[in-house]
């Protein structure tokens, strides 16, 4: 598992968590700031970045849960405050109810359940049916290649076009290899992209929230798909939890409105 240690080891721990198919790196505008203030470790979770592939693996997410675990036990990393986002701060809610004496505080941005369409309304038969296609399919499917490094941060800035050129080429730079023939590709296991067979179980999800003792900030961006989870009532699983709803901003908050985020968690980590 490779990880980015920004140091300042003498200062409290803070893990930031990515989401899918991004990696560490996209953290650094926020370990920039935060790294006056706290000892800052973003780690690659498996299959993503510059950490090891899985081969075979389902990416589960057990199996994220369990390399957190094994990092921050490794590190010793304890009390420790986390910031998360999307699949990584799913990861990290699950880790904080596992061990709610680890976690000190937690921001956890838009990571409370997957985006509509994977909910898979289709029975168990046919949903462990269309998995195994889709993995067969995968092991089929070579990672797509870009002519040029320009021509992968395109892609970058279509999958989110409120990313400045900046950010675009800083994501792009460090989230792809370049192969001996020239071309570049993705670096995350084409794997990753299964959908798990098994849905997602709110009630256990609450369940574990449940356990969370920490004082928890969800942040969500109001142009997302996420839904707001006042309304919708995940809020009340948590026990010491705050919503902070950031204009301007759909999935990615911390890309797109950077310097409210900051603000935001700043004054909610008390560092304001």
């Amino acid at each position: 598992l490779h990880y980015v240690d920004w140091g300042n080891a003498e200062k409290p721990p803070l893990l930031l968590v990515h989401g899918g198919r991004d990696h560490s790196r996209s953290w650094d505008w926020v370990a920039a700031d935060l790294r006056r203030d706290f000892h800052v470790i973003a780690p690659d979770l498996r299959g993503h970045g510059d950490s090891a592939w899985a081969v075979g693996s389902a990416y589960s997410m057990i199996d994220y849960v369990l390399d957190v675990a094994a990092l921050l036990k490794a590190l010793d990393l304890f009390p420790i405050t986390m910031i998360a986002h999307s699949l990584g701060a799913s990861v990290a809610l699950q880790y904080a109810g596992v061990y709610p004496e680890h976690v000190d505080r937690l921001v956890a941005v838009e990571g409370l359940g997957p985006p509509p369409g994977l909910g898979k309304p289709a029975s168990a038969s046919a949903r462990m049916a269309q998995w195994i296609r889709e993995m067969q399919g995968l092991a089929r499917r070579h990672p797509r290649r870009y002519a040029s490094l320009l021509e992968a941060v395109t892609r970058m800035r279509d999958a989110n076009p409120r990313l400045t050129a900046d950010q675009a080429l800083h994501l792009t730079r460090n989230g792809v290899f370049r192969d001996e023939d020239g071309t570049y590709a993705w670096k995350f296991d084409n794997f990753v992209r299964a959908v798990s067979p098994y849905l997602f179980n709110l009630e256990e999800a609450r369940e574990i929230w449940g356990h969370i003792t920490c004082p928890v900030l969800l942040v969500r961006g109001d142009e997302s798909w996420a839904p707001d989870p006042a309304v919708d009532g995940r809020a009340n699983a948590f026990r010491r939890a705050e919503i902070m709803t950031i204009e301007g901003a759909a999935h990615w908050v911390h890309h797109d409105q950077l310097e409210v985020f900051l603000r935001g968690v700043r004054r909610f980590l008390g560092v304001g």
